[in-house]
């Protein structure tokens, strides 16, 4: 029997784990061949391809990112090979199953929550006695057609299941991949936007077996490994002693966690600051809200100072970059009420603020409680709210507005020093600023273009212009020296008036050449050559003194700046020197 498992991924990048549990959990029996596309994929392509493979038996692993797509390679597959068995499986299909079943009547079965043990059940029922009522979690069609749903599986014992990571044929793409791993399934909590609420408890592989298949992947070259788990430092112990592995293991390998931050103990943060190498780690933390009363209506429990002090702790080690979730649309936070999460969230200064809004997923209990607080929502995936009775589609929209330059101006860290100015100088707060800018874009037109570097620093300048922001003259000098940053090479265009004439340059360029122990003994040891400069560095005039500025904040216009930034010839990326205008000028 030819049975492949398949899976539409939403990037190139990522690789479907379910896929990899399936075929090590069956493959004493079956041999299993595994197939990922992206549903960015044309179907016809991906039809082509499964066809071609000539199998007797798919399996689909289904999300709320590849259902639909999903289901347009299915009814095509069944329409030019009616004979083909094909099953459904993953937390798309997992609930409401009975509607899937009679959505998608080219669907044979769907494989109900934890999959491995009902997949492999299944497989040998099809190629044997076809008793297909004897196969816990499963949903099938009888011999009249019609809709049958067996009971529910128990829970497996993980350390059954063998280790997914040990394909010889994923080992060449790991460089170039995201590995997902996970040491434990279950959640301890209950929020009821989410899944993982669903099931009750936590369980965990043995850790001689995780340290194992860690080690493994590093050998095997993974460069980016994300834990799947929903709360990975819920169990202290077992958190820390993965914590010292992959510190004196990781070769350079990088992995993400998601935690939990109000229940992160101290003596854990004090390791990590102490111990973890810079840039090894990653957290992401769901925040999601800090209105007390949204977080009681949502069973999530959340202490946002003991919060608070962990992602400030981890901020101030300078090691581990923080990911921060927001949810918008949450029962009774109205507009107001998540422009002050938002502040909150984003005054902790995280490397990365990610804005989502609430999908009303099958199976939660926000779902089922949706006609309670009025939410109207998408009918298919990924099933976003369209407005609540104290958010409406009209402040959806504008926070989406946020979410975009967020994306542009934030999270893509290509002008740090310029926003973090803006918003503690210009704005009332973090959230005005991108809101009143993110306007400000739609009504150019501008999310429906393409931009380049030069254009979101042109857009943002324009923004300024538009509503007279004083000091606007700070704002471009840090605004190119922001551009200069963003750039490995020296750049070959800027996208202001560059108001410096040749004769200028080259002057400043003699001068940083003759007397660089001037600009700071760390430019006096690049030991360049004027020849050098010209090639390698470009230099700038600042309406302030920049240095002092970066040291307390203070604007002194009565002191200019000439700015330097020398790029590295190998590409290793851009530094800056400043030297006060007025040395620059007696010296030259």
């Amino acid at each position: 029997m030819n049975v492949i498992v398949s899976s539409l991924n939403a990037k190139y990048i990522h690789t479907c784990l379910a896929l990899r549990y399936l075929k090590s959990f069956c493959q004493d029996e079956f041999d299993v061949a595994m197939a990922e596309y992206t549903i960015k994929d044309p179907v016809m392509n991906i039809v082509s391809d499964l066809f071609r493979r000539d199998p007797d038996v798919i399996g689909f692993s289904c999300y709320i990112w590849n259902i639909e797509e999903t289901i347009r390679v299915v009814s095509m597959l069944k329409k030019i090979k009616p004979e083909l068995q094909i099953v459904l499986g993953g937390p798309e299909v997992s609930y409401d199953t009975d509607y899937w079943m009679k959505r998608i009547p080219e669907v044979d079965f769907i494989v109900m929550g934890e999959g491995e043990e009902t997949f492999l059940h299944l497989l040998r029922e099809l190629s044997g006695a076809r008793k297909f009522h004897f196969v816990f979690g499963l949903a099938y069609r009888d011999r009249a057609g019609e809709v049958c749903i067996n009971p529910g599986r128990p829970k497996l014992a993980l350390d059954d299941i063998p280790s997914p990571h040990r394909f010889a044929e994923d080992e060449p793409a790991l460089p170039n991949r995201v590995v997902y791993f996970e040491t434990s399934r279950g959640c301890p909590f209950s929020c009821q936007f989410c899944l993982s609420s669903i099931e009750v408890g936590v369980r965990y592989f043995d850790m001689e077996r995780t340290k194992a298949d860690l080690l493994h992947l590093i050998d095997s070259g993974a460069k980016l490994i994300k834990f799947v788990d929903r709360t990975f430092n819920i169990k202290r112990d077992y958190a820390m002693e993965i914590f010292r592995f992959l510190i004196d293991n990781h070769r350079g390998c990088v992995f993400q966690f998601e935690i939990t931050a109000d229940i992160m103990r101290p003596e854990v943060l004090d390791y990590l600051a102490e111990h973890a190498p810079p840039g090894v780690f990653r957290f992401e933390i769901g925040v999601q809200s800090t209105n007390d009363l949204t977080n009681e209506l949502v069973k999530r429990r959340q202490n946002f100072v003991k919060l608070t002090r962990t992602v400030t702790k981890v901020k101030e080690s300078g090691k581990i970059d923080q990911h921060l979730d927001l949810i918008a649309g949450l029962p009774e936070e109205d507009y107001d009420s998540f422009r002050k999460t938002f502040n909150d969230v984003f005054a902790l200064g995280p490397e990365e603020l990610q804005l989502g809004f609430l999908k009303m997923l099958r199976g939660t209990g926000l779902r089922h409680d949706a006609d309670k607080y009025g939410y109207v929502y998408m009918d298919t995936s990924p099933y976003e709210i369209l407005g609540n009775s104290i958010m409406p589609f009209s402040d959806l929209m504008r926070i989406k507005r946020v979410e975009d330059v967020l994306e542009k101006y934030w999270n893509a860290h290509r002008m740090d020093r310029t926003v973090a100015y803006l918003i503690g100088r210009q704005f009332r707060s973090a959230f005005d600023f991108f809101q009143e800018f993110g306007d400000y874009w739609e009504d150019r037109g501008w999310q429906k273009i393409g931009h380049q570097l030069e254009d979101l620093f042109e857009r943002l300048n324009a923004f300024l212009a538009y509503r007279e922001t004083p000091d606007r003259d700070v704002a471009e000098g840090l605004m190119k020296l922001d551009y200069f940053m963003n750039h490995k090479y020296k750049p070959r265009k800027i996208w202001w008036d560059f108001q410096l004439d040749k004769a200028v340059q080259a002057s400043y360029m003699q001068l940083l050449a003759n007397y660089p122990d001037r600009v700071s003994s760390g430019f006096a040891e690049l030991g360049l050559s004027e020849k050098e400069l010209h090639k390698h560095a470009v230099v700038e005039t600042v309406p302030f003194d920049l240095r002092q500025y970066e040291a307390d904040g203070t604007i002194d216009r009565s002191r200019s700046t000439l700015l330097a930034v020398v790029y590295e010839p190998d590409g290793a990326g851009p530094r800056y020197f400043t030297m006060k205008l007025t040395e620059a000028v007696s010296h030259s």
